[in-house]
């Protein structure tokens, strides 16, 4: 048995009907070098059965204590059936990237069963080119980006003809049962003495730093207690730049995607050249988080434009920022942390906005830097088990409806940069699928493989009328950088459908 940290309890508890708490990634494949030239739900299963081993956490399924009395536990499920979470899906006709996104988006709305350990992967037919298409859904609680990303190196392989898989130890053939709600009770009470103590040890770290928490700026008086704070940091030697702190502890403005979200998403995917992006960055003197966020920022400030919606002021991004080393790798679980930081849609000069970019991402990076790396952990810990859910959905609720912590989700997880094999097909693209919760109706996460950059848009589908218009605006934003830069070849979001999504 293994106890969920407080931090992974909290994706479980802010889970309503209108919002999930799965992510995810929609993967392409040519099945063209599998052999026999497809790409079956056979192949799918028999892959994931050999290597089975390999992830506890695809066994895992939640025991909850009574009462609510301590955090839950995973346990192995002594009934796993791989069937169960390994389906087949297809594309309506005639299977082009908009239906390809309508299928994803109408699967992902769907909540895991929390019965059974919190996974699924779809095997999509029908995607036009005579592609097909994997999707995995994993629940946040299991995973965060980086140990989403060590399953990933489980299930692919770097050549079509696959590679030796260890066989398992003999004790993984034993099938332990779960404990009852009795053995869960006694569990739960003589956790009881411990979850003061959890939270005494977690003020020295939280309480010195509640003002660098995600969404604190958006709570009456914090952008007044964090400029004194910083004030104080200066006068003791930091070089904190005033702009940027104006900026910073400002509350954002909202956007039409800044209120309580419907049970309903939109999504859209599409890829930019990595290769152009890496040249814009060494030609400008940034790096290639820099140019990705500026091509978000700027993609925004079109589509607000568009609408006549844009802001005076920056909005203001939540980045996550994966603080697991290298000794926790292999652990699952979450560990991650967050940065809150501005975004230059209020600037019109592309050149100008990634200069800018770069600069509130450095400052950003040094602020946190300057953090204890279980912040985000210890935060949760002051909030007893019984009440978690409660909390963490009126909190997420209130900060809906009145004022947004952040404006939107941008995240850029790095990828290989060699070619990819599931069961013999050759990994095409791998498109992330992300979260949206009340208050934050827009996620843009986006994911290297290879020489291209994989943009996967997730928003609420009341809030935003269209998202492919966003990802086109991103080759329009880059388009801009490169010309700047003098470029010769225009880039521009690969299989983007006109008016796709509407």
């Amino acid at each position: 048995m293994r106890q969920l940290t407080s931090l992974d309890a909290q994706f479980l508890s802010v889970e309503t009907s209108r919002t999930y708490g799965h992510v995810g990634g929609l993967a392409v494949y040519d099945p063209s070098t599998a052999p026999g030239g497809q790409m079956e739900i056979g192949d799918v299963c028999r892959l994931v059965g050999e290597r089975l081993h390999l992830l506890p956490v695809f066994r895992w399924r939640l025991a909850q204590v009574p009462f609510n009395l301590d955090l839950p536990y995973w346990v192995d499920d002594p009934d796993f059936d791989i069937d169960f979470h390994i389906r087949e899906s297809a594309v309506p006709p005639p299977g082009d990237d908009g239906k390809l996104a309508e299928t994803v988006a109408r699967i992902f709305a769907r909540p895991l069963d929390r019965a059974r350990p919190l996974w699924e992967l779809y095997l999509i037919q029908g995607v036009e080119g005579g592609r097909v298409a994997l999707l995995t859904k994993i629940h946040h609680a299991v995973v965060d980006g980086v140990s989403g990303s060590e399953i990933l190196s489980i299930l692919l392989d770097p050549s079509p003809e696959g590679r030796e898989i260890p066989p398992p130890p003999p004790e993984a053939d034993g099938g332990e049962r779960p404990p009852g709600d009795l053995q869960m009770l006694a569990r739960g009470l003589l956790g009881l003495p411990r979850q003061p103590l959890r939270a005494v040890k977690a003020l020295p770290t939280t309480l010195p730093n509640v003002t660098e928490l995600p969404g604190a700026n958006a709570l009456p008086g914090m952008p007044t207690l964090t400029r004194a704070l910083t004030g104080v940091r200066r006068a003791l030697g930091s070089d904190e730049d005033p702009n940027v702190l104006e900026v910073t502890t400002a509350r954002p403005p909202r956007t039409c995607f800044n209120g309580p979200i419907s049970a309903h998403r939109r999504f859209a995917f599409g890829s930019l050249s990595l290769d152009t992006v890496r040249r814009i960055k060494n030609e400008l003197g940034v790096r290639v988080n820099d140019v990705v966020v500026a091509l978000c920022a700027g993609a925004l400030r079109g589509w607000l434009e568009e609408r006549d919606e844009l802001p005076d002021d920056p909005l203001v991004a939540m980045v996550p920022v994966s603080v697991r080393t290298t000794e926790e790798r292999g652990t699952f679980g979450n560990r991650v942390s967050m940065m809150v930081v501005p975004i230059p849609t209020n600037e019109s000069n592309p050149g100008r906005r990634v200069q800018r970019t770069h600069e509130y991402l450095r400052r950003a990076k040094e602020r946190h830097r300057a953090l204890p790396a279980n912040l985000l952990t210890d935060a949760t810990r002051f909030i007893p088990p019984a009440v978690m859910a409660l909390a963490a959905r009126t909190t997420v609720d209130v900060l809906g409806r009145t004022r947004p912590p952040v404006n939107v989700v941008i995240s850029n997880v790095p990828g290989p940069r060699e070619p990819l094999y599931c069961a013999g097909a050759q990994l095409q693209a791998h498109y992330p699928v992300s979260v949206v919760v009340d208050g934050v109706g827009l996620n843009i996460t986006v994911m290297s493989y290879r020489d291209h950059l994989d943009f996967g848009i997730v928003a609420d589908r009341e809030q935003v009328d269209d998202v492919w218009s966003l990802l086109a605006g991103a080759g329009r934003a880059l388009d801009e950088l490169k010309s700047l830069v003098g470029g010769s070849k225009r880039p521009r979001v690969t299989r983007s459908p006109a008016g796709a999504g509407r």
